[in-house]
């Protein structure tokens, strides 16, 4: 996703003061940059392409300069790639950089708040606006706070399994299409396109509009995703793991996820089994694993045998 000026501008309610030409720049990256050293007149390795920020610091050694140092220095401040010259606590914009910015067409803004508390909020909004995306065709569910991803083969009831699990209380983030953006390192975060958003597809139903049927309390507009759930058909030959002993991962960007491939057959109340599946995840994070409990109980009564049989 591309992020522009003019985005920052309206997010953060910020006045465009000079550069009005240039309000459509493209924000390409969300470091910001303080430019304190620049000030001084050290350019050597000036970070042109991130939104530069100037508090009370900048500005007040800013006033210290020769008027020769200041167009000097706000002239190389505004250059070609440089996305946006951002001044905090509403201070009064220099000429020297307004000048500059309507030459280079750089916008320069003003924002009411405190340059730290700023500086935190923007960045966060830039990193959420330009982090890695891609599209998992499955439906996101949140179940007991977790979110799951139910990935598989076109048909194999992946839509009406949401739909028995948004009647049994959950809330369906996303159907058909899922977007998924990384947010930090490990953190994928799931939403649905705006076009099909809380709309969920049930074959001799058609297109149903979950918000309207169940309320709002049924819906989420986007959920951290924590485990992919897969559903396959039911495979005679195949040996499926019975004891939950092995997990599985799958990689989404640059996140592994724990996995569980759940076979599909007449009979098998597949919403329960995910629900189940959900509760014991928040058990294993939370250092309770039934698996591996049983598979030392297991070892101990060999053991025990073993040692009774000698």
């Amino acid at each position: 996703m591309s992020v522009t000026t003019k985005d920052v501008m309206e997010m953060f309610d910020l006045k465009l003061v000079s550069g009005q030409e240039g309000i459509g720049r493209h924000i390409a990256i969300s470091d910001i940059s303080r430019p304190g050293l620049e000030m001084a007149g050290y350019f050597t390795h000036y970070p042109a392409n991130r939104v530069q920020l100037l508090g009370k610091t900048e500005l007040s050694f800013f006033d210290m300069l020769l008027p020769h140092e200041r167009a000097e220095r706000m002239k190389k401040l505004c250059t070609a790639d440089t996305p946006a010259i951002i001044i905090s606590h509403d201070m009064k914009v220099p000429e020297e950089l307004k000048i500059a910015s309507n030459e280079e067409q750089v916008p320069v803004l003003t924002a009411r708040m405190a340059t730290t508390h700023f500086s935190s909020l923007l960045t966060n909004f830039l990193e959420s606006k330009l982090a890695p995306t891609t599209a998992v065709h499955g439906v996101l569910v949140d179940i007991y706070g977790v979110g799951v991803l139910i990935t598989g083969k076109s048909g194999v009831g992946k839509s009406e399994t949401a739909l028995e699990l948004v009647k049994r209380g959950h809330r369906l983030v996303a159907d058909d299409c899922v977007e998924i953006r990384q947010e930090t390192e490990n953190t994928l975060v799931g939403n649905a396109p705006k076009l099909i958003e809380h709309l969920l597809e049930i074959r001799g139903l058609g297109i149903i509009d979950i918000m309207t049927l169940f309320g709002a309390s049924a819906i989420r507009s986007f959920k951290r995703i924590s485990l992919v759930i897969d559903l396959e058909i039911w495979n005679p030959s195949k040996t499926y793991d019975r004891l939950g002993l092995e997990e599985e991962k799958m990689k989404i960007i640059d996140t592994e996820l724990t996995k569980l491939t759940i076979p599909v057959r007449p009979g098998r109340n597949l919403s329960v089994i995910i629900e189940v599946a959900s509760m014991n995840y928040r058990l294993k994070r939370m250092g309770v694993n039934a698996a591996e409990e049983f598979s030392n109980r297991l070892n101990d009564v060999i053991s025990q045998n073993e040692e009774e049989s000698y």
